[in-house]
């Protein structure tokens, strides 16, 4: 793999821990950056609620010409970084990310996305009882995966606190997600891009990464069979080897 910085932006409700299975993974003496989203982990949340405020409060964070690699809301950042920050993302991977989360209302103008009453439900439900959702969330992810208990352990393991965090701006990030629609910007990102995709992930359907690689310039996508929202802790020495030579 070439001296270029390896970026990796985690998922909403979690910590940059949930990426140790794949730094272990991967060859060594790659440089690793791994920021802590806003709200989470003890890092400062937004005071404004915008895909684009958290990708600039990541901004100082993030070295120049990096592979960022971005999972979830972490990839959504990630696409908006490699746009708007083009010195910033050299390369970009993408993994169990969609343009869009939320299914619009047409089924037609994009199916690919969860129901806007489910995810309204998610809001509520955080509001109500911040760690039974958090806990939810970590299920979802882990469906569909062959090693779905191995998945959820990690997934628990790496999962943040909502009181130290601080609720406010993890509920943040529920609203972005809620929110986002990545569509009409995507002809601007001119990187080279992989997406990595579980076949059976609950929470971004595979037909959104399709579309996505689609409508992306300059994109390729792997299918991972038997997997949900994270492949990378199902299969990390494949992500890894993935990750090392898609930078090479």
């Amino acid at each position: 793999m070439s001296g270029r910085p390896l970026v990796l932006l985690h998922g909403w409700g979690l910590t940059p821990r949930v990426w140790d299975t794949l730094r272990e993974a991967l060859p060594r003496g790659i440089v690793v950056h791994a920021p802590a989203m806003p709200g989470h982990a003890g890092a400062p949340p937004v005071a404004d609620p915008t895909l684009e405020a958290w990708a600039d409060a990541l901004l100082p964070t993030l070295p120049d010409a990096a592979l960022l690699c971005g999972w979830s809301i972490g990839g959504m950042i990630a696409l908006d970084l490699a746009r708007r920050h083009p010195q910033k993302v050299a390369q970009l991977i993408l993994v169990g990310t969609s343009p869009r989360f939320v299914s619009c209302s047409d089924p037609d103008t994009w199916p690919h996305g969860l129901e806007t009453a489910t995810v309204e439900g998610f809001i509520g439900s955080f509001a109500r009882d911040p760690a039974a959702t958090l806990n939810r969330f970590v299920a979802l992810q882990a469906l569909g995966d062959s090693d779905r208990r191995g998945v959820a352990a990690r997934l628990n393991a790496a999962l943040a606190d909502a009181c130290r965090s601080g609720v406010d701006g993890l509920a943040a990030g529920l609203q972005l997600l809620a929110t986002t629609d990545l569509r009409p910007s995507l002809s601007q990102v001119h990187q080279p891009v992989q997406l990595l995709h579980g076949a059976r992930d609950a929470l971004m359907p595979l037909a959104a990464a399709e579309w996505l690689a689609a409508q992306l310039p300059d994109a390729r996508l792997m299918r991972f069979d038997a997997c949900g929202h994270a492949p990378f802790l199902s299969r990390p020495a494949e992500c890894a080897e993935l990750i090392a030579s898609f930078a090479a």
